[in-house]
């Protein structure tokens, strides 16, 4: 599994998620990638990126997260950006979260457990994850999707694709845990606390910060169980952004070998 990350500098959780086992084969390497924001990216990083050759790009944040880290492109970057300003302008509901709560444990997993039972919902979702699959189906190369962390939308997002493509549920869980080991959170955890003391005003503890920027297998579950509970099946709500029985076997051509 580690060898599926790629270790940049300045962005996280960049990771490919393909080259598993599929329906009627396996999944292409090299041509599905997901990442966290790309706001920090060294010139190294850049060129790493720009060496994969990407087709598209789908940017799953609000238009604010977008301001405030924007995206450097790699030299010649020739490939399609997805982005989507629908709805409000908004702060992030984790920023909003750690704004209004005590940052315990157990508030973060009732925060991310209440996220991902609407996240599949979101307005803003719909329309990227429409455009992203119908990208998919019709560009010629990678496609990389990402929102800030890289693990919560994004993951959902690489949850989705596996499902039409025939990854095993266990692969699917296993791809979205990875995240806890490709964001590096042992690193990261006591900037980031210290980070959220300034602007908070309080020391959320180790535990909390840990939960926070990791992903738990039950928040994934959550978003899966919400769609079926919703639309009776994941293959319904796909076929609702354009991904019908015929779209979503052309996928598998294209991806699976």
């Amino acid at each position: 599994m580690t060898a599926r990350i790629l270790p940049l500098t300045g962005v996280e959780n960049f990771r490919d998620y393909g080259d598993y086992a599929g329906r009627g084969g396996r999944v292409a390497a090299g041509r599905l990638y997901r990442s966290a924001h790309h706001g920090k990216a060294t010139s190294e990083d850049l060129a790493v990126i720009g060496g994969l050759g990407l087709a598209a790009v789908v940017d799953l944040r609000r238009p604010m997260e977008r301001d405030a880290e924007p995206t450097p492109r790699p030299p010649g970057f020739a490939g399609q950006v997805i982005e989507c300003d629908l709805g409000d302008r908004a702060e992030a509901p984790h920023v909003a979260f750690l704004r209004e709560t005590d940052l315990t444990p157990d508030s973060v997993t009732a925060f991310f457990m209440d996220y991902y039972a609407h996240a599949p919902f979101e307005p803003r979702h719909l329309e990227l994850f429409r455009r992203y699959f119908e990208a998919l189906v019709t560009v010629d190369g990678p496609v990389l999707i990402h929102c800030t962390a890289g693990k919560d939308r994004t993951g959902l997002l690489a949850a989705l694709t596996h499902h039409v493509l025939g990854v095993a549920h266990d692969d699917i869980i296993a791809d979205y845990l990875l995240t806890n080991q490709a964001a590096r959170l042992e690193a990261r955890a006591p900037t980031v606390a210290e980070n959220l003391e300034k602007m908070l005003g309080k020391r959320p503890s180790d535990v909390a910060v840990h939960a926070f920027l990791g992903v738990e297998a039950a928040y994934l579950e959550r978003a899966l169980q919400a769609i079926v509970e919703a639309r009776g099946s994941l293959d319904a709500y796909l076929a609702d952004l354009g991904l019908d029985a015929a779209a979503a076997e052309t996928l598998r051509a294209r991806l699976i070998s």
